[in-house]
């Protein structure tokens, strides 16, 4: 079999990628083993403000100004919904905070987004007595039924092979790469976490920071918008709720734990006092980077080789993104935004 590239891994990363090479023509062949979940498991929010310190998310503007249009066009293929705007509420703790939002609020970059007016209102069982800031222009992307739905129209195209890629078997040539009863142009890495078992790629400086989460029902919990504070509280509809998420750097598993569960309902009390009954808990680990930026680029000495990884906890926004910027490297010879390529680490 005869195949432009190789793609090895289907989260979000493989999935912007496969996109590009689809919209480009060029034929492939993906394989993955659902060793890595960590986009099946994320709570998938696009928003380009940094809540903590109300700052502007690094190039976040032009980001979304990619990643909506590219979720729009997945809608329209599969005739499914997948982006779900959603305000974001986020609880203010003191005048203080009040009084920082609003200074931010006079930010050119951030003005689409932070709403000027303090929101008073009071919701049944939300605990704010400094009242809320006001995001704008943010949402969702439901990334499990997205990804589940790319993999079902992978596998009718026969353009998947659901099993691990076996390194040993891959073959370097003067002409590309071949594997097995493959021979491609090209081959791009899109492993998450599972980059460090490849062995062309393993010592990029990956970080692995283990994410739980869990949803929740409330019956007495009636909002329609994101809460963002010790937690946040995402409304699912049928007063179901995603709750996350904890930040784990030594537990490399992802299996949930209790103490994951204890974390997030500990905390959950601090922002809701109505009752609730944890319908769901699962994990995932983060493919994240020390300076906060994905991993993309050629292998230094093998250059039918690349890697697009490291999309951390943003990756709905970053990801077409760096698809688009990695293909035209590729294909097209524009060079990489250091801020993005390998070679910062090489």
């Amino acid at each position: 079999m005869k195949a432009d590239y190789i793609v090895v891994g289907l989260g979000l990363a493989g999935l912007t990628f496969t996109k590009e090479l689809e919209k480009n023509k060029k034929s492939f062949l993906v394989f993955e083993d659902n060793s890595q979940n960590s986009s099946m498991v994320a709570g998938g929010v696009y928003n380009p403000v940094v809540l903590k310190r109300f700052t502007p998310v690094w190039n976040a503007t032009d980001q979304l100004n990619i990643a909506l249009p590219f979720y729009k066009d997945l809608e329209i293929q599969f005739n499914k919904k997948y982006d779900y705007p959603v305000d974001i509420y986020r609880i203010f703790k003191s005048v203080e905070e009040q009084n920082n939002w609003f200074t931010a609020c006079d930010n050119q970059v951030l003005s689409n987004y932070m709403s000027t007016k303090l929101i008073k209102e009071k919701y049944e069982g939300v605990l704010a007595d400094f009242g809320y800031g006001k995001l704008l222009n943010t949402g969702r992307i439901d990334t499990k039924t997205l990804l589940e739905d790319y993999r079902n129209y992978l596998s009718q195209n026969n353009l998947i092979r659901n099993e691990s890629f076996e390194y040993s078997e891959l073959k370097i040539t003067a002409n590309g790469v071949e594997y097995k009863d493959i021979i491609a142009s090209k081959i791009v890495f899109c492993e998450g976490f599972g980059l460090k078992n490849n062995p062309f790629f393993n010592e990029l400086p990956m970080q692995e920071a283990k994410g739980e989460l869990i949803t929740i029902n409330a019956l007495n919990l009636n909002i329609d918008f994101m809460i963002k504070s010790a937690v946040f509280v995402l409304p699912l509809g049928n007063n179901n709720y995603k709750v996350g998420a904890t930040f784990n750097w030594k537990d490399k598993t992802q299996l949930p734990t209790e103490e994951g569960k204890n974390e997030l309902t500990a905390k959950l009390k601090s922002v809701i006092d109505v009752p609730f009954e944890i319908v769901e808990h699962i994990a995932g680990i983060r493919p994240t980077v020390k300076d906060r930026r994905p991993l993309a680029g050629k292998h230094p000495k093998h250059q039918n080789l690349a890697v697009l990884n490291g999309l951390g906890t943003r990756g709905v926004m970053i990801a077409p993104t760096v698809a688009k910027a990695l293909y035209d490297h590729l294909e097209n010879r524009i060079a990489l935004d250091q801020e993005i390529s390998i070679a910062r680490f090489l």
